[in-house]
């Protein structure tokens, strides 16, 4: 897996979020995909299973 982390803390200020995130190695990864997390506070991204968690 390219991305090896798997749980991701994110902030108001980071949204909206998306999937692989800026910092992620995107070389060999999936498409760019948004997750809507502002309901929740939670979200898992459909193609690598990383988690999303909104800590604010």
């Amino acid at each position: 897996m390219p991305n090896a982390q798997k749980t991701y803390e994110v902030r108001r200020a980071d949204l909206p979020v998306s999937c692989p995130m800026p910092d992620m190695m995107v070389w060999n990864s999936h498409p760019k995909v948004y997750l809507p997390i502002e309901a929740t506070g939670k979200a898992k991204c459909p193609y690598c299973g990383a988690d999303f968690v909104l800590v604010d």
